[in-house]
Order: structure tokens, then C-alpha cells, then sequence
């Protein structure tokens, strides 16, 4: 059956192309398009859904269970319509794609020629590519591979060569770091760095890139340690390598930091381990408690006996240190200036132009600021130290080296940072002030001890004696003293320039000039029996005129004791040719009178101006402690050798207000009456007395009452001359003084030297009136003058005896005054002020034996001129005082007996240097002759008005 034939085909089978006839049949077969298509479009879906589709099997199981053939039938003949409407349509289509088939077919039979020749052509192809193969390809391709291989090869050895160079590397780094080579060292590390970076993909390279790190890291630490080490030692090789080690690095500023980070550090670590020192060195045992201190605590460990020796060694450490800045200083200077000098070698860019630029700035100013903050930690390690010890009870000399050294340091901190050490001022003031209170009271009860054991002999020094050859006064003479003006030493003012840091550049310490000073502190002042050899001795009588050897300073003292008041400039030959004619001056070669009182506060005087040459702020202080010791010694030989109640009654002025101002001044400041017994004035406050000093009470060795040594002239010429030439000290000192003293306080010292100084000559007078009052028996005069005859009626031609008694008086005192002077030279002065005293007195005895007469006649007044012209003439040979001293007051009232009434009581009103009881008598002995009793009454009225006044 057809359509059994079609269901039975299979899928391939069923596309097969239909036989001629069965198109022929199909074509046949009368059909209408339309009814057709209704015919395929009534064919059921599934027919269409797949070629796997079974319709055998569908439409056996669509058969209902009871079968009718009829319906069978009917639906076997749809069936078949629609089957052959199918059939047909698709012969209709394949008829129509019939020639697109035969042309299609051909092409692929075409195709299928083609590839089996192409099938041939590649088997010939590979078989000659397997003969080309083995007979070129694979030996030149060969030699092409492995030249490749090689230049691989090639590069991988060179790079295992730069990886074993650089696994080598720090190996190098550390000889490099060993040879302090930290530039080198950097760079290399850097350049490691950078190579590495090119072989990172190797895996060894990235373990090698982090160690290089840490070396770097490594290097920055040592190069840290190495910057500290300048901050003691330093050395300008070892700096440059280090700063162009920061540089490298970009770390210039980084570097400043920790520099000063460093120098802070080793302030403190050097001190510290100073001041350890001794006191682990004083303790004497090996106890660490003293390593755990504080250093301030530390500090107050620290033994008297070691006090001197540490100060030095601290301020020698930390001298280094600021000297080791200063250089680090220098170095930035000069360096800055070369680069200037040579731009841009490593600053090509304007970028790297700048950088240094800001590096610059930033350095210079963190250097700047550096100065002062180094010098304040300097200044409070110092002062830890200096307030860590009581210094009060140091002997004079240590303190003054700490002073020295102290003020040696502030010298070093002007110079480093313009600083005026206002904390280290403040510290050594307050020592100083402590100390000095106590030092002043000490020295003042010693003083008081010297001159109550003082037996006033002559201290026998050089002929060219001056206070400059004791070493307490050494510090006058250098050049930072400010008492030695330019214009005095201008050879010397490019040292004076010169500052410490560029004296001590190469090498040495400012501090280690202190111990050297004091070994040289020697001094060769005092005379052997006087003199300094046998041969000086005798030149000292031969070449007497010579003043060739006389020191300026001696020329202005030996005038001043001549004058007594005003100097002059300089000394005449005429002037040491007078001195020569006196009895008394060519013993001791004209030697300065001092004893050694004098010259221990002459001592004491250059100790406290060395104290005040080092310490300005104390200068006051000290200049008034410096009077004291004057007003003190001028009391104490005032109060030995010139107190006496006679001097009133004298009426001869022997004390000036100004000399009287002057004690009165003295005992009420400074000396304590109450412990001296004497009941004068208020009780003091136990405040001021601790201010005063006993008054002094003069040894009992020395004996002022025996007439063969003139009262003990010796002694008081010793004393009185002995001042006087402390005076001229004082004088010498006056413009050193006036420098130290503070502005505000210079009325004090000009008060000083015009009120009190300058008296000092004017206690010659009441000093010598005792002698002289008791040298000359003036009471014997007078007894003999009682006994002569005045009222006699003719002219005598030959003087009294009481004339020859009075002038034996005189012979007898001039040769006690030689033999004075063989103990101790008795200068010009004072033996003028010794004459004019004695001959003063006896003058005045005159005039109050003549006062004494009852009765007198012209004649008896012409025999008292002879008398006196007698005495005048004699006396002018004793000695060559000129004028005679009060002449005039004898030979004036001896010629007032002749005037008249009128004349005479002008004479009253205009002579009242005489007493009344000479004026009475000279008005009742003229009475009788030209003065009635009526003249006598008026002219004693007259007396008696001008005594109401006294009275």
C-alpha cells in the first residue's frame, strides 16, 4: 500500500527524491488549489511537531475500541487525501527547486575533486617539509635557539652577578661604617636600593630590598651616634662627612634637631658625670646611691676640698662643649659663604635651589636660637652647683678662684651668646653677699687684734716699694681689669680684642689658667735690715740726688707728704736737696713708713677689690666694707696716739671740723661703745652692733710716757705716717674704685675720699702736740720769766737767762729727734709739724710769762724784743722751718704795751687770739703810764663784752 510504503520509510528515506513517475501520477491528479490547501491545513499539528514523531503508533491508539469499518474507511480515505495533497505539494516544490539541486550537486562534486587533490598536494608537502625538516630546519634553527639561549644566558649571569654583588653589599657597608665613611656608606646603599628596585621580580631581591632598609636604618642610628659625638670633640673632617651623610638623606633639618637634642644631652651627662666623680671620689666607697640622684642633690654632696678642683673641671667640660658649638657654628658660616661663592653644583634645579635654600634658613636659625638656650642650660648647671655648698666659711683665696672662674664663664657667655648671665650673677651674688658678711666681720676683729697687738715698729720694705709688686693686686695688671684705661697700654689692645674662643681655637682652656696664676703668685717686697744690699746702702748716701730709680707713684706720695694736702705732678731736685739739708731723712733711703697692720690692710683692701673687680653687682657693698678698714685704722691711731683733753685749751686748732666730723662719724657707724665700756649714746639694736667693732685698745708693750724716746715719737711716727701713706694708697686706688662703683653710689666714694681719705695727714697735728708739749719744759719757763725784773729804768743790752734755758730746751730736743730718727726715718713733714708745734708753744709760753708781770716799763719791753730776737736767732739755726710760726703773735703784744687808749681797744676788738687774762694784763700794766683809770675801765668793759659770748 502507498501510504504503508511512505509510513515505513525512514527519515532520511522519506526525503528521497520521487521518481519520474510518481510526479508524472501526482501531476495527473486533477486537484484545486484551494480545496488542497483546506485538505493540509485540516492535517493535525502533531504530524509537524517532530521527525522522530511514530504515526503508525498515533493512529493505532486513536482507534476507538469498537471498530466500524465503514468509519475505518472513511477515515482511511481522509487519510489518503491528505497524504496525497502532501505529496503533492511537495512534488510541486521539488519540481520547482529541481535545477538549484543539479547546479548544487554538481558544485559539491566539484568540491569533493578538489579535496582529494588537495589531499594529494599536502601528503607530497609533508613529505617533502620531513625531508626540508631533517636536512635544514633543525640544524640552523638549532644554532638560531641557542644563540638566543645564550644572550639569555648572558643577561641572567650578569644579573646574578649584580644580585651576588648586592647580597655582598653589606659586607662592604660595615667596613665603610668602620671607617666612619658614612657618606660613601648612604650613597652605596641608596645605589643598592635602585638596583634592587630593577630585579624585584627575583625572589631573593625582595628579602635583599627589605635588609637594605634596615642597613639604611642601621646607618641613620650610627650617623646619629656619630653626630653626638661632635657635641664634646669637635673635628671638622668628621663633621663634614657627617652633615653631607643628612644631606644624602634629606635630612639636614632632622639632623639640626637632633644635634641640639645632643648638645642638651651632653650639658646634662657631663656635669653629671663630673660632679659624680668627686663625690664618688670623696664618699670613698663604691655605694651607687649617689648614681640614682638627682644632680641638683648631687650637688650638695660635694666636700669643701673638692669644691675648687670640680668647679674647674665642670666649667673646663662644658667650655668644650660650648667651644665644640661654636665651631659647629663656624663651619655652617664658612660652608653657607663657599656656596655662595660656587653655586649651584648640586642644586641645578630651581626646585633643589630652594630646598637648600629653606635648609639654610632653617639652620641658621635653629643655630641662632640654639646660643642662648646651650648657655642657659650651662648657666643653671652652674648655678645647682654653686647654690649646692655653703661657701661662707671658704678661706678668702678659694673663693676669690671661684669667683675668678665664675667670672670667667660669664666672660666665655658674653663672648658665645651676648648673654649677661643674669642667672649666674644672681647666684655667685648671693654667695658672695653671704660670704662677704661674714669674711667683712672676720677681717674687721682681726684688724681690731693686729692693732691691739700692734707695737707700731717699722716694717722694713724696699725703697721702691709699691702696692702693684703684692699679688693681691696682680689682677690690676691684666687686661680685663677696668682700671687700666686704652690710652695706658694701647700695644696691648689687639689682645685685649682677641676673644677667648680665638685664643683657645687650637687647643688649651680658659679655665686652666687659674692654678698656673697662683703658682706665680709670688712677691719679694720686704728689705733685708732695710735695705736690699750693702751696695744700695751706700749709693742710697752717694747718689742721694738721683731720682732717676723713683717710681711716678713714690715721686706723687713723697710730694704729698711734703705738702701734707694738695700733690703736685712731680718732685724738683731743689725739693730732694731741701730734704737732703733735714737731720732726718737720709736713714732708710726714703722707704715708705708702714707697719705690718698697714700692710695686711693694704692686703685686704686688694682682696676685696679683686672681689669686686670679679663681682660688680657687690661692688657697693664692697667699696663701703673697703672705708671701713680705712675709717677703722685712722680711729684706732687717732684714738692711741691723738685723743687728749688739752686740745681745747690749746686753742691752736689741732682738730679741723672736718677731721672732728669725721671720728664723730666713725665711732657712731662703726664702732661699738657698749663692748668698749663707753657710755655714749642710745643702746644699739643687736643688729647694728653686729655691724660694729670694739674700739681698739693699744698693746701694753707700747710706752708713750717716757721722755728719752720723746714720748714714743718713734711709734707715732711708725702709726701717724703709716696712715698716711695708706691714704696715698687710697689715692692711688681713687680712679680704679670710681670705675667699679655704680653710678648712683659714686657720691658715697667721692664723700669718702674728700671727708675722710683726705684727713689722714691732718692727725700729724694733734698726734705730734703731745710730744711736742711735752718735749720742752714750758713750766720752768715761765717760772724763771716770773723772776725777772721788768720795770727797769734802762735799755739792756744782753737778753735773760730763761732765753739760753728755753734754747738748751730746743738743742736738747733736736738731738732727741736724731736719735729718734736712727730708729725710724722722720720725713720732712713731720719734723716741720714737730718744730712748729714746739715753737708755737713756746711762743705762746712767752706770751703768757710776759702776760704774768705785774709791772713793766718801756725799757722792760724793749729787753722783752731783745729777748725774743735773741730766741729767733738762735732758733733759725736749730731748723730750717720758715716762717718761725707765730711770731708775730709775741712780737704783737709786746708792741701793744705802746699804744693808746683809742688804739688800744681796737686792738682788744681785733686781736681775740689772745685770752683775757693777757688782755687784762696787758690794759693793768699800762695803766700809770699813757692809760688813766677811767681808759682802764672802758678797755676792760670791753674785754669782758667780747668773753660774753664765749661765756
Amino acid at each position: 500500500i502507498p501510504q504503508e510504503s511512505v509510513v515505513d520509510m525512514s527519515p532520511v528515506e522519506s526525503f528521497r527524491t520521487p521518481s519520474k513517475e510518481e510526479l508524472r501520477e501526482l501531476r495527473e491528479q486533477p486537484t484545486d488549489p484551494q480545496e488542497e490547501q483546506e485538505i493540509i491545513d485540516r492535517i493535525e499539528e502533531v504530524y509537524f511537531s517532530s521527525d522522530s514523531f511514530d504515526m503508525v503508533q498515533y493512529e493505532l491508539e486513536k482507534l476507538p475500541p469498537d471498530l466500524n469499518l465503514l468509519e475505518l474507511e472513511e477515515y482511511r480515505d481522509k487519510l489518503k487525501r491528505q497524504q496525497a495533497a502532501v505529496s503533492k505539494r511537495v512534488a510541486d516544490l521539488i519540481l520547482e527547486k529541481q535545477p538549484s539541486y543539479v547546479k548544487e550537486l554538481e558544485r559539491v562534486t566539484s568540491l569533493q575533486t578538489n579535496l582529494q587533490l588537495a589531499a594529494v598536494i599536502c601528503t607530497n608537502a609533508r613529505r617533502q617539509l620531513h625531508s626540508a625538516k631533517e636536512g635544514f630546519t633543525e640544524a640552523s634553527l638549532g644554532l638560531l635557539a641557542n644563540q638566543r639561549r645564550r644572550q639569555l644566558l648572558t643577561g641572567l649571569l650578569k644579573s646574578l652577578r649584580t644580585i651576588k654583588t648586592l647580597q655582598r653589599t653589606d659586607v662592604r657597608l660595615s667596613e665603610m661604617l668602620e671607617e666612619e665613611d658614612y657618606p660613601g656608606a648612604i650613597q652605596l646603599c641608596l645605589e643598592c636600593q635602585k638596583a634592587a628596585s630593577t630585579f624585584k621580580h627575583y625572589n631573593c631581591i625582595s628579602e635583599l630590598n627589605s635588609k637594605l632598609q634596615d642597613t639604611l636604618e642601621q646607618i641613620e642610628e650610627q650617623l646619629d651616634v656619630a653626630l653626638s659625638k661632635t657635641c664634646k670633640h669637635f673635628d671638622v673632617s668628621h663633621y663634614t662627612k657627617v652633615q653631607l651623610a643628612y644631606k644624602l638623606l634629606g635630612k639636614t633639618q632632622t639632623a639640626m634637631d637632633q644635634l641640639h637634642m645632643h648638645f642638651t644631652q651632653a650639658i646634662h651627662n657631663t656635669v653629671f658625670q663630673v660632679v659624680l666623680g668627686y663625690v664618688e671620689l670623696c664618699a670613698g666607697n663604691a655605694d651607687t646611691k649617689f648614681q640614682k640622684m638627682q644632680y641638683k642633690d648631687l650637688c650638695t654632696h660635694i666636700t669643701a676640698d673638692s669644691y675648687i678642683p670640680c668647679l674647674t673641671d665642670l666649667c673646663k667640660a662644658l667650655w668644650e662643649v660650648m667651644l665644640s658649638y661654636h665651631l659647629t657654628m663656624q663651619w655652617h658660616d664658612e660652608h653657607y659663604k663657599e656656596e655662595e661663592a660656587t653655586p649651584g653644583a648640586d642644586d641645578s634645579s630651581a626646585e633643589g635651589s630652594d630646598e637648600s635654600t629653606v635648609d639654610r634658613s632653617y639652620v641658621k636659625k635653629k643655630l641662632e636660637h640654639g646660643l642662648t638656650r646651650i648657655w642657659q642650660d650651662v648657666q643653671l648647671k652652674v648655678k645647682a652647683y654653686l647654690l649646692g655648698t655653703d661657701v661662707s666659711n671658704f678661706k678668702y683665696d678659694d673663693f676669690i678662684v671661684v669667683l675668678d672662674v665664675i667670672s670667667r664663664l660669664m666672660q666665655v657667655g658674653e663672648e658665645f651668646c651676648g648673654s649677661k648671665s643674669e642667672v649666674l650673677q644672681e647666684s655667685i651674688r648671693r654667695q658672695s653677699v653671704n660670704y662677704f658678711k661674714n669674711y667683712h666681720r672676720t677681717r674687721l676683729e682681726e684688724l681690731r687684734m693686729f692693732l691691739e697687738n700692734e707695737t707700731w715698729e717699722l716694717c722694713p720694705v724696699k725703697y721702691n716699694f709699691s702696692i702693684a709688686q703684692l699679688h693681691e693686686f696682680k689682677f690690676m695688671g691684666q687686661c680685663r681689669s677696668p682700671s687700666v684705661s686704652p690710652s695706658r697700654q694701647p700695644e696691648s689692645t689687639e689682645t685685649v680684642e682677641l676673644s677667648l674662643f680665638e685664643q683657645y681655637l687650637q687647643g688649651g682652656n680658659p679655665f686652666e689658667m687659674q692654678i698656673d696664676n697662683k703658682e706665680e703668685e709670688t712677691e719679694d717686697v720686704l728689705a733685708s735690715n732695710g735695705y736690699e744690699s750693702d751696695e744700695l746702702e751706700k749709693s742710697v748716701y752717694q747718689d742721694y740726688d738721683s731720682d732717676s730709680d723713683v717710681p711716678e707713684e713714690l715721686k706723687q706720695d713723697y710730694v704729698d707728704e711734703q705738702t701734707g694736702d694738695a700733690p703736685v705732678k712731680s718732685v724738683s731736685r731743689e725739693t730732694l736737696r731741701s730734704r737732703k739739708r733735714s737731720d732726718y731723712n737720709l736713714n732708710r733711703a726714703n722707704a715708705p713708713i708702714l707697719t705690718n697692720t698697714t700692710l695686711n690692710v693694704i692686703r685686704l683692701v686688694g682682696k676685696y677689690m679683686q672681689m669686686m673687680n670679679i663681682l660688680k653687682p657687690i661692688a657697693f657693698d664692697v667699696i663701703h666694707c673697703v672705708s671701713q678698714l680705712f675709717d677703722y685704722y685712722l680711729y684706732a691711731v687717732y684714738t692711741f696716739f691723738g685723743r687728749n683733753d688739752m686740745y681745747e685749751s690749746s686753742g691752736l686748732g689741732l682738730i679741723s671740723s672736718r677731721l672732728r666730723t669725721t671720728l664723730s662719724r666713725i665711732q657712731e657707724s662703726l664702732i661699738d661703745v657698749e663692748a668698749g665700756g663707753e657710755n655714749a649714746g642710745p643702746h644699739a639694736s643687736p643688729e647694728e652692733r653686729k655691724e660694729k667693732v670694739p674700739s681698739p685698745h693699744l698693746s701694753q708693750l707700747v710706752v708713750l710716757t717716757a721722755s728719752d724716746t720723746l714720748y714714743g715719737l718713734a711709734e707715732r711716727v711708725v702709726a701717724t705716717e703709716s696712715l698716711v701713706f695708706l691714704a696715698e694708697q687710697f689715692e692711688f686706688l681713687h680712679l680704679h674704685l670710681d670705675t667699679m662703683m655704680p653710678s648712683a653710689k659714686k657720691p658715697f666714694l667721692q664723700q669718702f675720699y674728700s671727708q675722710t681719705v683726705s684727713t689722714a695727714s691732718e692727725l700729724r697735728k694733734p698726734i705730734y702736740w703731745i710730744v711736742a708739749a711735752k718735749a720742752i719744759d714750758y713750766e720752768q719757763m715761765l717760772l724763771l720769766m716770773a723772776g725777772v725784773k721788768w720795770d727797769i729804768k734802762e735799755i739792756m743790752s744782753q737778753h735773760n737767762i730763761y732765753v739760753d734755758v728755753l734754747l738748751k730746751e730746743f738743742e736738747k730736743f733736736n738731738q732727741r729727734l736724731g736719735d729718734v730718727s736712727k730708729i725710724v726715718r722722720i720725713p720732712l713733714p713731720v719734723s716741720n709739724v714737730l718744730w712748729e708745734h714746739c715753737i708755737r708753744l713756746a711762743n705762746r709760753t712767752l706770751v703768757e710769762g710776759y702776760a704774768n708781770v705785774k709791772k713793766c716799763s718801756n725799757e722792760g719791753r724793749a729787753l722783752m724784743q731783745l729777748d725774743f730776737q735773741q730766741f729767733l736767732m738762735k732758733l733759725e739755726k736749730l731748723t730750717d722751718l720758715r716762717p718761725i710760726p707765730d711770731k708775730e703773735f709775741v712780737e704783737t703784744y709786746i708792741k701793744a704795751y705802746y699804744l693808746t687808749e683809742n688804739d688800744m681797744e681796737q686792738f682788744i676788738k681785733n686781736h681775740r687770739e689772745y685770752s683775757m687774762k693777757q688782755l687784762t694784763n696787758l690794759v693793768n700794766v699800762c695803766l700809770g703810764s699813757h692809760i688813766n683809770k677811767k681808759a682802764r675801765q672802758k678797755l676792760l668793759a670791753a674785754i669782758d663784752d667780747i668773753d660774753r659770748p664765749k661765756r
